[in-house]
């Protein structure tokens, strides 16, 4: 699968056109520097959280940062056309028009358990899931999402979603809606003093 040659350029490219300097775009973002010098200089792929994050602080669609045509004001996304991409070990595919107040991607979770901290985030997100069994934890509570089953949370909540599979994977659809004017954060997990 692809992970969007020239990635890191259109990160680059899209903050200078805004002009802010690396520490402005850490601060709106709420990642770090050096996590942006390292996306920019393409060492690292972000997060899905993190390509939506950097979107909106750039004033931009994620599709745009993948390096995909434009679509103009094309309301349909043909199956055939829509070119898998890979963060984290998750494959995602645009499943929505660019350039819209929300993100619409169909997800694939690979088997197994989820590594890494709760991701937490400005925003709404809704799944549908299309095949396999969705773990899915909201706060301490963990649900048990089958084909047809459906979530709608708030993703200001940590949530983890996995494959509650060890052998097959979870397929879903997934919309995320930012608040258009939020000072956005990087999707971590809950502070803890």
């Amino acid at each position: 699968m692809p992970e969007s040659p020239g990635l890191g350029k259109r990160l680059k490219s899209a903050r200078l056109a805004l002009g802010l300097t690396l520490d402005e775009a850490a601060d709106a973002s709420g990642l770090s520097v050096p996590y942006l010098s390292r996306l920019e200089n393409a060492q690292r792929q972000p997060s899905l959280p993190a390509l939506l994050t950097l979107a909106r602080v750039y004033a931009t669609a994620v599709s745009v940062l993948l390096g995909e045509s434009a679509a103009g004001d094309e309301p349909v996304v043909r199956a055939k056309q829509a070119e898998p991409f890979q963060a984290h070990g998750w494959t995602y595919w645009r499943a929505g028009s660019p350039r819209r107040g929300m993100q619409a991607l169909r997800v694939r979770v690979p088997p197994g358990r989820a590594r890494g901290p709760a991701r937490v985030h400005p925003g709404e997100e809704w799944l549908y899931v299309t095949a396999g069994q969705l773990r899915l934890t909201l706060g301490d509570t963990v649900r048990m999402l089958a084909p047809g089953d459906v979530a709608h949370f708030d993703s200001a909540m940590p949530h983890v979603m996995e494959s509650a599979d060890e052998h097959t994977p979870v397929e879903f659809l997934m919309v995320h809606a930012a608040p258009a004017m939020v000072g956005l954060t990087a999707c971590l997990p809950p502070a803890t003093h």
